[in-house]
């Protein structure tokens, strides 16, 4: 049998194959009808592993194919039957009032709470987003939340990753205990200055001042000045701002371009940062759900049972829907022994209902889930 013929078999297989799964698709919408009439719960492990038993008995050699392939069979079918019957979730819910209150034209003006002070790349994040916006400036990131929740602020700017450092794993914890919204995100180049009053050589300095994620990002060049000690601070303009303002002749500060003729301090060294593909994510927050026109992105937070197969039932939801996921990273649950929480992020818009049904079905998955938004990055 040469090439040709054996292709020729291959079709024939794939078009039985697809008469079958339709079959099968339509069988799983009459179970739908019977599990709506009766209240019985779409998902049904026991009579999953009784089909995955008898697929393995079954298949021989192809065991582990045969098994991974009735598993995506069957996460087809739940999802198929979770659009058909779910009753309406909390998500369902968040998503339905956050649609509503969406504009269709993204504001470019409005009252900003932005941490830090002027010169920082958050200032920077902000008039991005917001061309016309006037700025809120607070201390720190739980007071940008405090400020929007006030109502003093209706939006508030914040990082979230860094190319080079991760993600600002403190803003992800505030937003899964606050359930603020995210509506909009953006991510600038960050470019790092060694900054320092005028006159002072490079060989003084004994201490730099800046935020925790630039000197993580500069770590590389602070481990060449021997007997430098980093500092920690609240924001990378309020490094410069210290050293303009300290009396000591050794401090130095980790800034952003700008800062030094903004506070009167001279370059001692450009473009530190470790790498120069060094991108910050910031993400613009509201108290009130809210999904604008153009949203593509999801982002969410969630913690499975730790149990074999757990993160696994949560990630081949979306892949079971080719949805592309940028984003999958596990942090620590604070007080708890190896449990761990997860940061994704999807390409997808909840306005097509298979997503809808998708993030439902992810919610009665998991031991906890928060929908974070739908947005667009710019």
């Amino acid at each position: 049998m040469n090439l040709e013929e054996i292709r020729k078999n291959i079709d024939n297989v794939d078009d039985q194959l697809l008469k079958l799964f339709l079959e099968r698709m339509d069988l799983a919408f009459r179970v739908a009808q019977y599990k709506a009439q009766t209240g019985k719960a779409t998902l049904d492990k026991t009579r999953e592993r009784e089909i995955l038993k008898k697929v393995a008995e079954k298949a021989g050699d192809m065991e582990m194919y045969a098994y991974h392939l009735y598993q995506t069979i069957l996460q087809q079918s739940k999802a198929y039957q979770n659009q058909l019957i779910a009753a309406p979730s909390g998500v369902r819910t968040q998503i339905e009032r956050a649609l509503d209150a969406g504009e269709a034209v993204f504001p470019r003006t409005g009252m900003i709470a932005c941490q830090g002070i002027e010169g920082g790349n958050s200032q920077q994040a902000c008039d991005k987003l917001f061309p016309r916006g006037h700025l809120m400036y607070v201390n720190t990131f739980e007071a940008v939340l405090d400020a929007v929740e006030s109502g003093l602020c209706k939006f508030g700017v914040l990082p979230i990753e860094n190319s080079s450092n991760g993600s600002v794993r403190a803003v992800y914890e505030l937003l899964r205990h606050r359930k603020f919204s995210i509506v909009r995100s953006t991510r600038l180049w960050i470019r790092h200055e060694l900054l320092a009053k005028p006159g002072t050589d490079i060989s003084q300095i004994k201490t730099v001042y800046s935020h925790e994620q630039a000197i993580g990002q500069c770590s590389a060049y602070l481990s060449k000045l021997n007997g430098v000690k980093a500092v920690p601070c609240a924001n990378t303009a309020v490094a410069a701002k210290m050293v303009a303002e300290s009396d000591d002749p050794a401090a130095a500060a980790i800034s952003a371009p700008g800062c030094a003729s903004l506070y009167g301090l001279e370059v001692l060294a450009d473009r530190i940062q470790d790498s120069e593909n060094n991108y910050t994510r910031f993400i613009c927050v509201t108290k009130d759900p809210a999904i604008y026109e153009g949203a593509n992105r999801i982002s969410l937070i969630v913690a499975t049972g730790n149990t074999p197969g757990a993160l696994y039932e949560v990630l081949s939801k979306p892949a079971a829907l080719g949805i592309n996921m940028t984003k999958l990273e596990s942090c620590p649950v604070t007080g708890s022994d190896f449990e761990f929480m997860f940061f994704i992020e999807l390409e997808a818009s909840v306005k097509e209902p298979e997503v809808l049904a998708m993030l439902e079905d992810m919610e009665r998955s998991c031991e906890n889930f928060v929908f974070l938004g739908n947005y667009l990055e710019v």
